[in-house]
């Protein structure tokens, strides 16, 4: 059996029961955290050239945006896509450094609007989804980014075709199709590292929209190939120069939930340096003592967020900061903490933090586990020549260090901004709302607080 038809022959046979209710639990929680991210980016004006776009399309108004406005549900899909990864806030698996769902939950969600889905069936969806985006990147760990592809972008566009599918209720045939579609589709580079470009922001967007319309093309009849991912010219031998065996991307389906395995983000940047920032924490010199600080980093992390080193010492864009170890390491002991208003425009170009952030350097080693649920080391060294270290196991926010639920509440008013705790109680009641279209009408409802 070809890879893509045993994923979609499970996802379309996937029930509510039959996944633990930890999971669901686990899968609302994901939900409410990217809703929160998308609309705090919202609040803040960011991704507005992907909403001028969405709404410029045209189509009939089948679905919302985040934060306010109705349009086409591929439009929709594109907007909250771009919308939910804008501030780099969202949740990430470690094994596949893939942003689950913000490559997954735009397109379900606009699909599962438009077609008058209950939360059950959505949050189902969503399900599949997850488990899917998660081990076609983790199958060849972190080898699409070597290749300078990245991954939430190239793996959520069959993940999508999949969730939406199954709200349009394609049979497996069909829905076969849809991802031999979505192959054409896939796409996303990473060479907006090279001058802080803002592409990045739109890569989950565009998988929600290309895997959502390769959904549609499958339902009014389009074909494609069903070796779309282990094929000669597939997504692993293409994209990766790698084989990879079908059974290798289905192993654990049902059994071991991957879903349940993906960090929600104490930080908003790149995810690869979030266990050197809580080492850095655990250290807790004061900015103004700080004569040097080293860090010790996997390799594959240092390549993103430490290199090339006269780029991160003084970042070009908010969005650069973000990718900038040493700039952030600065700014967490400048300001003390690291939030969404870390990364405004007038904020960055601090001298203050461009003067700490020479004071980094790191040595770079090969971890066991996938460098972004390494763990965090740091030696800090005070001016008066002694040191102090900080270290830790994982990240805060993974799976095995996971944020509480306040926590997780926390971090959505704090996105979100205030009036919204009954959005919240329906998000994380997900299987118990009747209809989606009950859910995002309220989604919708702090346009007004919207610059």
């Amino acid at each position: 059996m070809s890879a893509s038809r045993a994923l979609v022959r499970w996802g379309l046979g996937l029930r509510l029961g039959d996944i633990p209710a930890g999971v669901r639990r686990t899968a609302c929680r994901h939900v409410l955290d990217a809703l929160g991210c998308g609309l705090g980016a919202r609040r803040l004006g960011e991704a507005e050239p992907a909403l001028r776009v969405a709404a410029g399309l045209g189509g009939s108004r089948q679905a919302t945006l985040i934060g306010g406005g109705r349009v086409a549900a591929p439009n929709a899909a594109l907007g909250n896509g771009a919308l939910i990864h804008a501030l780099d806030f969202d949740d990430t698996h470690a094994d596949g450094l893939v942003h689950m769902t913000a490559a997954v939950l735009p397109a379900a969600l606009a699909a599962a609007e438009e077609q008058g889905a209950s939360g059950a069936e959505l949050l189902t969806a969503l399900v599949a989804g997850f488990e899917v985006v998660t081990r076609l990147g983790a199958a060849i760990r972190h080898a699409f980014h070597a290749r300078g592809f990245h991954a939430t972008s190239v793996c959520g566009t069959f993940a999508s075709a999949l969730a939406a599918g199954r709200l349009y209720g394609l049979r497996e045939d069909a829905a076969v199709h849809a991802l031999g579609v979505a192959g054409s589709f896939a796409a996303g580079s990473l060479e907006f590292l090279a001058d802080g470009s803002s592409t990045k922001q739109l890569h989950p967007g565009w998988a929600a929209h290309a895997g959502l319309v390769a959904a549609r093309l499958a339902a009014a009849g389009a074909s494609g190939p069903e070796t779309v991912l282990e094929g000669e010219s597939g997504l692993y031998r293409a994209y990766a120069g790698q084989a990879v065996q079908p059974e290798m991307l289905v192993r654990g389906l049902g059994e071991t939930w991957e879903t349940a395995r993906t960090t929600i983000k104490p930080y908003p940047a790149c995810q690869l340096s979030h266990a050197s920032l809580d080492a850095l924490r655990e250290a807790a010199v004061p900015a103004a003592d700080v004569a040097g600080v080293h860090f010790r980093v996997p390799e594959e992390a240092a390549a993103i967020v430490l290199r090339p080193e006269p780029a991160k010492l003084h970042p070009r864009t908010p969005y650069d900061a973000k990718f900038s170890l040493q700039w952030c390491a600065a700014a967490l002991l400048v300001d003390g903490e690291l939030g969404i208003e870390s990364f405004a425009r007038d904020r960055v170009e601090r001298p203050e933090v461009f003067e700490l952030a020479r004071r980094v350097s790191y040595e770079v080693y090969d971890p066991k586990t996938a460098a972004a649920a390494a763990g965090g080391h740091v030696e800090v060294t005070r001016r008066d020549g002694s040191a102090r270290t900080g270290e830790v196991s994982s990240s805060r926010g993974g799976p095995e260090n996971p944020l509480p639920d306040d926590q997780v509440l926390a971090k959505f008013r704090l996105n979100a901004g205030p009036g919204l705790g009954s959005l919240a109680d329906a998000v994380l009641h997900l299987e118990s709302v009747p209809a989606v279209r009950d859910l995002t009408a309220r989604l919708g409802e702090p346009a007004g607080a919207i610059r």
